[in-house]
């Protein structure tokens, strides 16, 4: 739907439009033994501990233009963080245009959009398989915001701050905002895919899926890392150190994990 400036501008009273990201990401590793699961839990732990997250997290409430007004942080034992950020609207009373373009959004440089009052959220789940070798670590991201401008212009952020091997990322606008003759706007941005708010030269990086139901404004993109590389998944050596029949079965043991991830199902391990 093709909204104009006028229809941004003379809105009746306050932009109620919901518009919430959910941007979750997977990496993968193949840990042997218990001291390698180990390692790599700490690892991640230390490196998305919960001051770590708050960082990214306020960043991203620059790029969208809000004000911090509370944050409450957790790091857990034995592993994983949680951090909650309640934000309320920016400065300026109206957004710029760049702020309805399907296009990529900044890497932090104190962009400020209109938005009001809501939230930003990460939770992280490093875990592994006592038997199987695998390690992955998750951290699940929401963006909540209401106002003009849409949480997606804080995904190219997201992205370029987690080392990710598999992202999955929904999108949606929920709710109703009126003009000034009373005539209900659904959403006000236009929007045809997720991908394009990532950019070029990381969507070459990806193997990706949409699934987007237009209608209910409703978006999502799976992505899968193109090329496998098996050293960028194993922890503390090299693939050189490996028999090349102990490298084929690591590789195939990541990649089926990597898949089963992917296309959200079990899959029978030939």
């Amino acid at each position: 739907m093709s909204m104009t400036t006028e229809q941004r501008i003379t809105l009746h009273g306050f932009n109620n439009l919901t518009k919430s990201l959910s941007f979750n990401m997977y990496d993968i590793c193949y840990t042997k033994t218990k001291e390698e699961r180990e390692a790599y839990i700490a690892y991640i732990d230390q490196q998305y501990n919960a001051d770590r997250l708050t960082s990214i997290l306020k960043k991203v409430a620059d790029i969208i233009g809000a004000h911090v007004l509370n944050i409450a942080k957790q790091d857990y034992e034995p592993q994983g963080a949680s951090v909650t950020v309640l934000v309320s609207e920016g400065p300026i009373e109206q957004a710029p245009e760049e702020s309805f373009e399907e296009s990529p959004g900044p890497l932090p440089e104190g962009v400020v959009m209109h938005m009001n009052t809501s939230h930003i959220t990460v939770h992280t789940y490093p875990e592994y398989h006592p038997d199987e070798g695998i390690s992955t670590f998750r951290a699940d991201i929401d963006v909540s915001t209401c106002g003009e401008i849409s949480p997606l212009k804080a995904l190219n952020y997201l992205i370029h701050s987690f080392d990710t091997d598999i992202m999955i990322i929904d999108y949606r606008v929920r709710g109703f905002t009126r003009d000034i003759y009373g005539h209900k706007l659904f959403i006000d941005h236009e929007i045809s895919s997720i991908q394009n708010y990532i950019p070029p030269e990381v969507q070459d990086l990806y193997q990706m899926i949409d699934v987007n139901v237009y209608q209910e404004n409703i978006f999502h993109t799976k992505c899968k890392l193109r090329e496998f590389d098996l050293n960028n998944y194993l922890f503390g050596y090299t693939k050189d150190t490996l028999s090349k029949e102990e490298q084929l079965d690591i590789e195939k043991s990541v990649k089926w994990e990597m898949d089963e991830i992917f296309y959200g199902k079990n899959m029978v391990f030939a």
